[in-house]
C-alpha cells in the first residue's frame, strides 16, 4: 500500500533509510560511513520533511517498507525540470515487486497537482537504479561528482520533461509486466 507519509512514521522511514545504504552502497561507500549511520539520528530530519507533506511511504503489513520524497527542485540549476525526487528507498527484499514504480507514479500525480511537470533526481552512477529510471523515461542530464569519506563518487542526474508518461501510462505498463 502506498500512502501519504505521516508524522509517526518518521522512525520507520528512517530505519528504510539507513537499512538501503547499507545494502545498496556496500562496496561502493567507505564501510566507516556506512556503520556510522544511524536509524535514531536520522529521525528528526524525516519528521521535518513530513511535515511538509513531500513524502509517500509504502507499507506491508503495517511495516514501512519503502519511502519517497519529493518537492521543487532545489539547486535551479537545471532551470527546464522544476520538481525532483530527493530520495527514494525500499528494504532489499521488497524491490523488484513494482514498488518503486508506484510510487514514482504517485510522485508524478503528487507534482502535476502542484503545476509542476518536470522533475530530475540524482542517483550514483554505479547504483542499479540508474537503469530503473532509464527505464521510466528518464534522461541523462548531467553528472557530477561527491566525495563521501574521501572516496569519491559520480551521481547521475535524470530528468523527465514530462512527468505525463509515469502518470498516465504507468498502470498499462505495470499490469502488462505482470
Amino acid at each position: 500500500m502506498i500512502r501519504q507519509g505521516r508524522i509517526g512514521d518518521e522512525a520507520g522511514i528512517a530505519n528504510v533509510h539507513v537499512e538501503s545504504w547499507k545494502s545498496t552502497y556496500k562496496g561502493l561507500v567507505p564501510d566507516s560511513f556506512l556503520d556510522s549511520l544511524s536509524a535514531e539520528k536520522r529521525k528528526p530530519l524525516w519528521k521535518k520533511q513530513l511535515e511538509s507533506n513531500s513524502v509517500f511511504v509504502a507499507e506491508e503489513n503495517g511495516q514501512i517498507v519503502g519511502f519517497a520524497s519529493y518537492g521543487k527542485e532545489r539547486t535551479n540549476k537545471h532551470p527546464s525540470y522544476t520538481g525532483e525526487l530527493y530520495a527514494m528507498y525500499l528494504l532489499a527484499e521488497h524491490q523488484r515487486k513494482g514498488i518503486g514504480k508506484a510510487l514514482m507514479h504517485k510522485i508524478a500525480q503528487e507534482l502535476v497537482n502542484q503545476h509542476i511537470h518536470t522533475m530530475l533526481t540524482w542517483a550514483f552512477e554505479q547504483n542499479g537504479a540508474c537503469q530503473f529510471y532509464e527505464a521510466l523515461g528518464g534522461k541523462r542530464i548531467d553528472r557530477a561528482e561527491v566525495v563521501i569519506e574521501g572516496t569519491s563518487l559520480s551521481e547521475v542526474a535524470f530528468g523527465w520533461d514530462t512527468l505525463k508518461n509515469l502518470q498516465d501510462n504507468y498502470l498499462d505498463r505495470f499490469f502488462s509486466s505482470r
